[in-house]
């Protein structure tokens, strides 16, 4: 009696599993109670998928169904053992006084090398190679070596190099979100937000949706091609170039090189001067992940260095495609670089979002999404809120009730004690923020709070900014600020027409959001916004739904990266026909191959037009009739 109570090896596992999900005693002695745990855990997670399933009509069962088995049965390895961290103490940061001269970024004595900096305390904090146009095509050459053999590898080997990044990222959020918060002067929660959550998702969204955006994709085919088979394949370009920006530096290392060399390409990186000192670390995070599961670590490599550097891998002959993040003037230098050589390039060149608060909205609801809208990161965010348009008869309770909380924002070295908003990490965009802000209250806007400066502790940084009566003649109107400043427009009548009209007066258009009590209103204003992307009753959560595409229009850039767009971005997409039926071929018909008749040639011709694309049933006949006369 007791063996047909004993419980199989695969319940035994299961329920352990079980156990120690919901149990702090991960033991089950009784074998009955062990099969009805584990048959539980089986039905409930079966009814999960499916329900998920039907849920969202995009997922698929059984792709659903082997990908959880893949990441439940096959573990991956732990690259801890093989990253050194460096450990960061707030203690050394946290220095008083007035502001310092940043360092140059080269040192005259040593050019060949990068000075890094803190930007919250000035402190040099290293250094690393300022490389020559020749280091550059030797990196690239070896990732392009590499390629030869990733671009083979199963979507499963990528989605496990990918799941050894994802496992080391979940594990070590404190460190990567301190070496961020002191490379580049964000917060640590503004770095969780910009930095951990958004490349968590970014792999998550591959490893579950990656292989389906790859698969070929099957084209109709046409009555005279019925014969035939027609679909697109993508296929690895070969090695992306990525020129990245310095205000997210985990996230803009990892971004492209997910999508890269999942899609089977190699990544050749070109990270911000201002921000080379952790992008080194977290580099290495992505050649230890390779090298772990077996694979050749130089696929991925990191360039370091200024301009110069930058223009040698747009150049390269090496890089198939370059992808910039940055300004605009910068991008047109990239576009410069790459026509010679006729090299694609995706753009991304930041914006000048608006945010719109309807005359129905509540503003206690509202006013946490302008503060995180316009001060995330200290304001240096792509998507960041650069225009904040108010209706008229909210407009004057909307500053009231904000400028407090603007002015109480706390400041200063993000290591240590609690602030609220960090450092700029150039010291000239501290420059530029002030002479828009000056040229506005020239022009009659009023600075309600900030709108100079912090020069209370040693750093780079600006106050926070409530500014109000911003109008189209001023240069903050349209150029882009990349600082903690809140613009307040007012959208005079609370006409949704004349917003539209405002909001795209404007060079940029990357994103947009409209809140309303009413979603159809918030919808019907968005939908005439010209940029790239629009939100309602929300901000920047199209970023973190990766499955969305990321870009713009106008200065804001053109081309995209995340979502199944952007994934393809990466690969050549080949136009694929073949056969359909076997023993079925194609041939020349005698009556268009060479030596040509002209008279047989015309009839045949005029036979097929009228058959596939005449319009009357008399005309069809007829036109076969043609064919076997000419044919």
């Amino acid at each position: 009696m007791a063996s047909t109570c004993e419980a199989s090896a695969v319940h035994s596992g299961i329920a352990q599993i079980a156990l120690k999900l919901f149990s702090a005693d991960a033991q089950a002695a009784d074998p009955a109670v062990t099969k009805i745990i584990s048959i539980l855990l089986l039905c409930t997670s079966t009814f999960f998928v499916i329900a998920l399933h039907y849920v969202n009509k995009e997922w698929k069962l059984g792709r659903d169904i082997k990908l959880s088995l893949e990441a439940l049965f096959q573990r991956v390895p732990d690259i801890s053992g093989s990253i050194n961290l460096p450990k960061v103490d707030g203690n050394d940061e946290k220095q008083g006084g007035t502001v310092n001269k940043p360092l140059s970024l080269i040192d005259p004595a040593s050019p060949s090398l990068v000075q890094c900096y803190s930007p919250s305390s000035l402190s040099k904090i290293g250094t690393v190679p300022n490389l020559s146009a020749k280091e550059v095509s030797v990196m690239a050459l070896r990732s392009k070596n590499a390629q030869q053999v990733w671009k083979s590898t199963t979507f499963a080997q990528r989605r496990r190099v990918l799941r050894t990044l994802q496992k080391y990222v979940v594990s070590h959020v404190d460190e990567i979100c301190l070496l961020c918060a002191k490379d580049s002067g964000k917060t640590q929660v503004d770095a969780l937000l910009g930095e951990i959550l958004t490349t968590c998702e970014k792999i998550r969204t591959l490893l579950h949706h990656g292989e389906t955006w790859l698969e070929r994709s099957p084209r109709e085919v046409n009555p005279m091609m019925m014969h035939k088979t027609a679909y697109v394949e993508y296929v690895p370009l070969g090695v992306l170039g990525i020129i990245a920006p310095w205000n997210y530096p985990f996230h803009n290392m990892l971004n492209h090189v997910l999508s890269g060399i999942f899609s089977g390409n190699g990544v050749v990186t070109k990270c911000s001067e201002h921000t080379s000192w952790s992008s080194m670390y977290f580099h290495n995070i992505c050649r230890a992940a390779l090298e772990e599961n077996g694979f050749d670590p130089d696929l991925v490599q990191l360039c370091t260095g200024m301009a110069e550097t930058g223009k040698a891998l747009v150049e390269c002959p090496h890089i198939d495609k370059i992808f910039f993040t940055g300004s605009p003037n910068v991008g047109r230098h990239v576009m410069k670089g790459a026509a010679p050589f006729l090299k694609p390039v995706v753009l991304e060149l930041g914006g000048k979002d608006a945010m719109v608060f309807c005359d129905d909205v509540k503003l206690k609801e509202v006013i946490p999404w302008a503060m995180r809208g316009c001060f995330q990161n200290c304001g240096q965010n792509c998507c960041g809120v650069e225009r904040l348009f108010v209706y008229e008869s909210i407009a004057k309770d909307f500053i009231n009730g904000i400028k407090d909380k603007v002015a109480s924002m706390r400041q200063g070295c993000p290591l240590g004690d609690d602030v609220d908003c960090g450092a700029m990490v150039m010291d000239q965009q501290c420059d530029l923020i002030q002479a828009l802000v000056d040229d506005a209250v020239a022009k009659g806007a009023i600075v309600h709070c900030g709108g100079k400066r912090n020069t209370t502790t040693a750093g780079q940084f600006y106050q926070p900014t409530l500014l109000s009566g911003v109008t189209s003649e001023m240069r903050i109107w349209k150029e882009e600020v990349f600082g903690p400043i809140m613009c307040v427009v007012v959208v005079p009548g609370d006409n949704d027409d004349v917003c539209v009209n405002m909001v795209n007066d404007c060079p940029f258009g990357l994103g947009s959001s409209v809140y309303s009590a009413s979603k159809s209103r918030a919808l019907a204003i968005g939908s005439q916004f010209n940029t790239g992307m629009f939100t309602a009753n929300d901000f920047g959560v199209n970023y973190l739904i990766q499955s969305l595409p990321f870009g713009g229009v106008k200065e804001s850039g053109f081309g995209r990266f995340a979502g199944p767009e952007g994934l393809r971005s990466c690969c050549l997409e080949r136009s694929m026909v073949i056969d359909r039926i076997p023993g079925v071929k194609t041939t020349i018909p005698g009556a268009i191959d060479y030596p040509m008749n002209t008279t047989q040639g015309m009839g045949f011709g005029k036979g097929l037009v009228e058959l596939f694309y005449g319009d009357t049933l008399w005309g069809k006949v007829k036109a076969i009739v043609n064919l076997i006369r000419h044919g």
